[in-house]
């Protein structure tokens, strides 16, 4: 098991992503924005800096955290821009050495929820070539349960997963992503997802873990917390994973000072800045407290 994180979180520079990596003592940063852009997008004089700070301080990326299908591509929408990010990730995933890359399996408009299933099949259509391609090219394509089809419920992603049907694709669990998010089974009103339920149902097809934690307060609005703070069972499905012989990365997503798709008004103040880097500091230091009493030994 190895500690890692969306250290994009801790600041918006690779150095100073770097650095709060290095004051937690761990090796590896989960890459999602990246100098100008991402991995994807990034210019090639980028991505040579990029290459060149890496060697320099002994850093890896674990795994590209990709917008490739994710809540900004919606189902109803072309998948090409999804297909098109990958291309350009692969032979930039190749050269880092990065094996794993983070997918979703595109949006589903709030209007459209309940008739989701009328769309699965142009789903997996559009996944099984993403898939494909990360396959040729030696790269695990992993699921994340967020705000996409196959997040729209445990039965969602084990259809995905048995229709897609690929050694290349496997699942990302965040536990924080249920509490905010409607099982949509059944007849409407929907219910909020359970963490631990949906879980158990696909935990043999999890190979990395994205540790997020919140609650939902009395507005209906997602409010985030430390790891354990919140409803996403995190602590108990930490023991579960431990239990079961996971061997897998479990990387941070704190969320708790910044939202990666929140933009804020009037850019960064220092006060804020400073505050990102503690408190991303802080969360890694208290989730590896908690994987070590669970006995997990860091790599």
């Amino acid at each position: 098991m190895y500690l890692t994180g969306f250290a994009d979180e801790a600041a918006d520079s690779l150095e100073r992503q770097i650095a709060a990596t290095k004051e937690l003592g761990w090796t590896r940063i989960e890459t999602r924005k990246l100098m100008s852009g991402n991995l994807a997008s990034i210019t090639d004089e980028e991505f040579a800096k990029v290459q060149e700070i890496l060697a320099e301080t002994g850093i890896t990326f674990n795994g590209y955290g990709s917008g490739i299908a994710n809540w900004q591509h919606p189902i109803t929408s072309e998948a090409e821009s999804s297909y098109e990010e990958m291309r350009q990730a692969i032979p930039r995933m190749q050269k880092l050495g990065i094996k794993m890359v983070r997918i979703m399996s595109f949006a589903m408009p709030e209007e459209l929820k309940p008739r989701s299933w009328e769309f699965a099949d142009e789903v997996v259509r559009r996944v099984s070539r993403i898939v494909k391609m990360a396959e040729d090219a030696g790269i695990l394509c992993v699921h994340e349960n967020c705000m996409n089809w196959g997040g729209l419920s445990f039965e969602h992603t084990l259809y995905l997963l048995d229709h897609v049907n690929s050694p290349a694709l496997r699942l990302v669990f965040d536990t924080g992503n249920p509490v905010f998010n409607k099982d949509i089974r059944g007849e409407a009103p929907y219910t909020w997802q359970n963490a631990w339920e949906f879980y158990k149902n696909v935990r043999e097809f999890i190979a990395h873990v994205h540790i997020k934690d919140c609650y939902i307060n009395d507005q209906g609005k997602e409010v985030y917390t430390y790891a354990g703070q919140g409803q996403g069972d995190v602590e108990r499905i930490l023991k579960d994973l431990y239990a079961t012989g996971y061997d897998g990365g479990i990387s941070i997503e704190p969320h708790v000072a910044t939202v990666f798709h929140a933009k804020p008004e009037g850019g960064q103040s220092e006060e804020l800045e400073k505050n990102r880097f503690e408190s991303y500091v802080r969360y890694g230091r208290e989730v590896e407290t908690m994987v070590r009493k669970i006995g997990f030994i860091p790599a």
